[in-house]
Formats: C-alpha cells, sequence, structure tokens
C-alpha cells in the first residue's frame, strides 16, 4: 500500500510562474490560512483572503502587501454556497482569473459524539465539508476558464486515522478526503487534465484553532503534541501548487501517523486513541461553549502560542509517539510475516 502522492502521476502545475498567479484561500484570517497567504505573498503572488471576519482579513492583507504580493479581502462565509460564487466572481475580476484555490475554513465541536448538540454538528459539516463543496465548485469553474490551476484541499491527517472527541471534525475531513478522490477520478475520465486536485493531511498545528473550537468536554483544549508551526503547512501548499500531486502529509508526525495507521489500523486505533485522550486537554476547566461555530472572533493571529507553552510535553509526548509507531510497524511486519507463511 503506498502513501499520499506514491504511484501517482504528478498533476499539473500552475500555468503560469507564482509570481504571476491569483490564489483564493478560505480561511485566511488566522492560522493556517494566513501564513499561507504570507508565504505567497513573499513570492509575489496576487492572493484574494475570504472569511467571516473582515477586520482580521484587512490585517492578514496589510501583511501581505508588505511582502510584496497583492491583496484583495472579500469576507465570505462558505456555508453560503452564492457567497462563494461572489467571491470567486470579485477575484476574478480584480485580477483577471483564478489560477489556484485553497480551501482552507475549518471549525470543530469538541466533546463526546453523543453530548455534542445536533446544531454544532451540522454546523461542522455545513462549514467543514460543504464549504469545501461549495468552494471546489466555484473553483473548477474559474480554473478551467484560466487554462487550467491547482485546488487544494487542507484536510488534515484525521482524514486518514481518528481521533476522540472530535467526531464532527473527523467526519468531515473523511469526507473531504472522499469528494477530492472523486472529483479527482472525475477530472481524469473527462479529459480535464489541466486542473489539478490536492489534498494536503496536517498533523497537530500551532493556530489558535483550538481555543476556537466548540467546547464540551469540561476541560481546557489544547492541540496533542507533537505541534507543528504553521508555516510548514504553508510551504506544503506552496509545493502543491508548484508540483501537485494527489496528497501530501505537513509534518512528519502526520507521515509517521499515516504509515503506522496503513500499516496495523487496528492497533493504531487504540494506541492514537489512548494519546490523544490525554494530550488534547490542559489542566482548566471549562464551562460548554460555542466557541466560533456561530460567531466568528479571529484576531489575524498566525499561532496560538501553543509551541513556547508546551515545549516540555512536545518532547515528552513526542518520545512516547515514536516508541508507539515502532511498536505498531514491528507488530505490523510481524503478522504479515505469520500470514506468508
Amino acid at each position: 500500500m503506498t502513501g499520499p502522492g506514491r504511484g501517482y502521476r504528478r498533476g499539473m502545475p500552475l500555468t503560469r510562474a507564482l509570481g504571476d498567479a491569483t490564489v483564493v484561500i478560505t480561511g485566511a484570517s488566522s492560522g493556517i490560512g494566513a501564513a499561507t497567504a504570507y508565504a505567497l505573498a513573499r513570492r509575489g503572488a496576487d492572493v484574494v483572503l475570504a472569511a467571516r471576519t473582515e477586520e482580521a482579513l484587512r490585517q492578514v492583507a496589510a501583511r501581505c502587501r508588505k511582502l510584496g504580493g497583492r491583496a484583495l479581502v472579500v469576507p465570505t462565509d462558505v456555508t453560503d454556497p452564492e457567497a462563494v460564487e461572489r467571491l470567486a466572481a470579485r477575484a476574478a475580476a480584480e485580477f483577471g482569473r483564478i489560477d489556484a484555490w485553497i480551501n482552507n475554513a475549518a471549525v470543530s465541536a469538541v466533546g463526546l459524539f453523543d453530548e455534542i448538540p445536533v446544531t454544532e454538528f451540522r454546523r461542522v459539516v455545513a462549514v467543514n465539508l460543504l464549504g469545501t463543496v461549495y468552494g471546489t465548485k466555484a473553483a473548477l469553474r474559474w480554473l478551467d476558464a484560466a487554462g487550467g490551476g491547482v485546488l487544494v484541499n487542507n484536510a488534515s491527517v484525521l482524514a486518514e486515522v481518528a481521533m476522540p472527541y472530535q467526531s464532527a471534525y473527523n467526519a468531515t475531513k473523511h469526507g473531504i478526503r472522499g469528494l477530492a478522490d472523486t472529483v479527482r477520478q472525475e477530472l481524469r475520465v473527462t479529459g480535464r487534465n489541466n486542473i489539478s486536485l490536492c489534498t494536503v493531511l496536517p498533523s497537530a498545528v500551532d493556530t489558535p484553532f483550538f481555543r476556537h473550537a466548540a467546547n464540551h468536554s469540561g476541560r481546557e483544549l489544547t492541540p496533542p503534541p507533537p505541534v507543528h508551526p504553521p508555516e510548514v503547512v504553508a510551504e506544503t501548499i506552496v509545493r502543491l501548487l508548484r508540483r501537485p500531486r494527489r496528497e501530501a502529509y505537513a509534518g512528519g508526525a502526520a507521515r509517521l501517523l499515516g504509515l503506522q495507521w496503513r500499516l496495523a489500523p487496528a492497533l493504531v486505533e487504540r494506541m492514537a486513541g489512548w494519546y490523544t485522550a490525554r494530550t488534547q486537554f490542559g489542566p482548566g476547566v471549562r464551562l460548554d461553549a460555542t466557541g466560533n461555530l456561530f460567531t466568528a472572533d479571529a484576531a489575524a493571529e498566525r499561532t496560538g502560542d501553543w509551541r513556547g507553552r508546551r515545549r516540555r510535553l512536545v518532547r515528552m509526548t513526542a518520545f512516547g509517539l515514536a516508541a508507539g509507531t515502532a511498536v505498531g510497524t514491528v507488530a505490523a511486519f510481524s503478522r504479515r510475516s505469520r500470514v506468508g507463511r
């Protein structure tokens, strides 16, 4: 069994240099979206920034302009398909075309599955999965009109594995991966090989995401370490724009976990469940909250300051994760060896 990107012919890259390209980014008001906008602006790209919080988008846009790129702010709620279509039209009207589109907007509701309100579960599906559906529909039309381009979906390593207390998020990320696989097939069989569809699979990232999530766990939320800076994901996305591939992990932890999952899924499901159940919660008590599900609260923050606060825990748990991976790999090979006798 192969990992992301292997055994798959590389897709068509951008039809023009990145410094001449127009790239739409959803979820651009903080975290990975903002970091990606900065990475593209440094390379001279025109970036179209979409999210719900206009003031945060304007701050990100100002930084992009200082870095050398042009930036357009288009406040957008990705759960509204008409708003997403307007986003695409604004981008094309401003810069003449769309060369790449990055579906990055995401929210989460954390807690046991049977304790997450249905309205909140539905909202996570609307933002993460349907927002990607609407973005993909809008992007394909304009990418085709531009003579080709690249579409990148930010799906998380949780599109491949699973994590307790994150049922809604897990479900949407698995759905995004399946959607991409299907649309990629359709592009190929209909001869639209000038459009590449890529999926990026990051592990835990140092962004405000966990602070903004709806929380029904009763505890403080923290990202399970090891935690990567958002620039790791941003640079992965930039590489996909230049050299598209079917899927790409972002960060060593994601690659390691994906390999382990493919070799010994049942064992890893138990180990990952045990590990994340003990590392995604901090010592503080938290009352139930809906986070940013229904009310935007982005503040143009690129990071969540997790790496500095949790450096010691990162070192300790990274060792445990690596050791568990080694055990899982050995177990998988041992099982295969017994079956082959």
